[in-house]
């Protein structure tokens, strides 16, 4: 089944490619991977059940709109949009199928109350994590005599060793935090990945009986 990809908006609010920047995700070693290009909302076909993430904006820079898009009538396949405004997770619309069976169901719905789950963590992880750093950058500044914008109106920056003392300390502050949610996130993608076996075998058993009745007719 190919990837289908609907284009960006003629407004542009979806935004384009912009370059990556630090974020909280980076600095867990990148746990999640990409799902394609931002600004758009693509047809996933069968989904691993991750849920995708992209990093699409730096500290400076505002993450595009949310967009209330809605699967074509006709579509078999889940939906993943782009990146949320909070958290910079891919948002996924889950196709729901005419005749799903109860074991279907519960795998749809495990994967959807787990995209809300992650999309609250790193809504609120990243929050913290901006304000963290820019209190930390005003202090710093603060400290040398400087203010937060040079006379041209640009931010100042700090120097990346500077900034590598944040870092380490908001890893360190946070470190039981993020090992619970590594926890949680494993033992979630387990059950998902265990469920999509049994919905597979489902599928196929039911497909043999299906066959096996029109060879009898």
């Amino acid at each position: 089944m190919g990837l289908r990809v609907l284009p960006p908006p003629a407004n542009g609010n979806w935004g384009g490619g912009v370059p990556a920047g630090k974020s909280c995700m980076e600095l867990l070693a990148r746990l999640h991977l990409g799902a394609g290009p931002a600004g758009c909302f693509q047809s996933a076909g069968w989904s691993t059940g991750s849920l995708p993430l992209h990093h699409s904006c730096t500290a400076d820079q505002e993450p595009p709109e949310a967009s209330n898009f809605c699967p074509p009538a006709h579509s078999c396949n889940d939906w993943i949009g782009p990146p949320d405004r909070q958290s910079n997770l891919r948002p996924i619309v889950f196709h729901i199928p005419k005749n799903e069976s109860p074991l279907g169901r519960r795998l749809r719905e495990f994967r959807q109350e787990t995209q809300v789950w992650n999309q609250q963590f790193w809504a609120s992880q990243n929050v913290s994590f901006r304000k963290g750093k820019e209190e930390f950058i005003y202090s710093r500044l603060k400290a040398k005599g400087l203010e937060m914008k040079d006379e041209t109106g640009q931010k100042v920056t700090l120097s990346a060793e500077e900034m590598a003392d944040f870092y380490k300390d908001f890893l360190s502050k946070n470190f039981k935090k993020h090992m619970c949610y590594n926890r949680e996130w494993y033992k979630r993608n387990f059950t998902i990945t265990f469920l999509m076996g049994q919905v597979a075998f489902e599928r196929a058993w039911r497909m043999l009986g299906w066959k096996k009745t029109k060879v009898e007719n």
